[in-house]
């Protein structure tokens, strides 16, 4: 087992995943496929879109590896470098008609669009985090929103630092592997119309990128006891008890006295009503 196995799996445990978290990485020549990954071309004599692959790595343990040839979406030829962007591209004939009011708005779209440069990368392989042979650049976790918070919470344990992303709604697979890679930082994305009606992702989940270098700080944060826990606790009762901090900066700001009660006013009204305005 690797160190990244290990992650993988200790991942799978605290946050109850439906799928297993992947483990991707780009390829810079076909002879770094993994010797246990298939092609689809040569296992099925069929092309698949990444987002196919992917599936068939979280959903059934699979190593799968693509080339330029094995890929039938377009879009993640483009954003992995594997072949020169046309011009039809860029002139946001794409997404327009349908998609954008005009080219213009397909113009910027397609300029905007994430991508590694052409020529970097020969290929994708995907397998589960819990038993890739290989080092990943990045790891995808597909989860739902509660699930998205703990990642969130244990990246943030070290330093606090919320993540700034960039959110679209096309090319999933592409936003869930480029831009992390590229700036080195988690971000999250927006499965897109390919993944749900083609590779079955489901309407709740959303994905999670975590790039090499911040898994192991993002699994040990949600070790910690003050990043939640699953399932969430729920209860609807008024003025519940706050924690330490929180208590502390409410009473600094007059919402609750030494004791941790609301401060309410004469009348018994309460005087945070007149204290959101000044």
């Amino acid at each position: 087992m690797t160190k990244y196995n290990d992650l993988g799996k200790r991942m799978e445990q605290q946050l109850r995943l439906n799928t297993h978290p992947l483990a991707i990485k780009m390829l810079e020549t076909p002879d770094d496929i993994p010797p246990e990954a298939f092609r689809p071309l040569e296992k099925f004599g069929k092309c698949l879109s990444t987002c196919q692959v992917f599936a068939l790595s979280r959903r059934f343990g699979e190593t799968v590896a693509q080339l330029f040839e094995d890929m039938w979406c377009p879009e993640p030829v483009i954003g992995f470098g594997l072949a020169e962007p046309p011009t039809y591209f860029f002139e946001g004939k794409t997404r327009c008609p349908g998609g954008v009011k005009d080219l213009e708005a397909g113009a910027n779209w397609a300029k905007e669009f994430p991508r590694f440069e052409t020529g970097k990368y020969v290929g994708v392989v995907s397998a589960p985090l819990t038993t890739a042979s290989f080092e990943p650049d990045v790891a995808i976790v597909y989860c739902d929103s509660a699930q998205l918070l703990r990642l969130l919470l244990g990246l943030a344990y070290e330093d606090g630092r919320d993540i700034t992303t960039v959110l679209g709604g096309h090319s999933a697979c592409v936003y869930a592997v480029v831009p992390s890679m590229l700036k080195g930082e988690c971000q999250a994305s927006v499965p897109c119309r390919g993944d749900r009606g083609y590779a079955g992702t489901q309407d709740y989940e959303m994905i999670f990128s975590i790039p090499r270098d911040l898994i192991e700080r993002v699994v040990e944060g949600m070790d910690q006891p003050g990043t939640s826990s699953s399932p969430t606790r729920f209860s609807m009762n008024p003025e519940y008890m706050l924690s330490t901090g929180y208590a502390e900066i409410a009473r600094l700001m007059g919402q609750v006295d030494s004791e941790g009660k609301p401060i309410k006013g004469y009348g018994g009204e309460d005087r945070r009503l007149n204290l959101q305005y000044r």
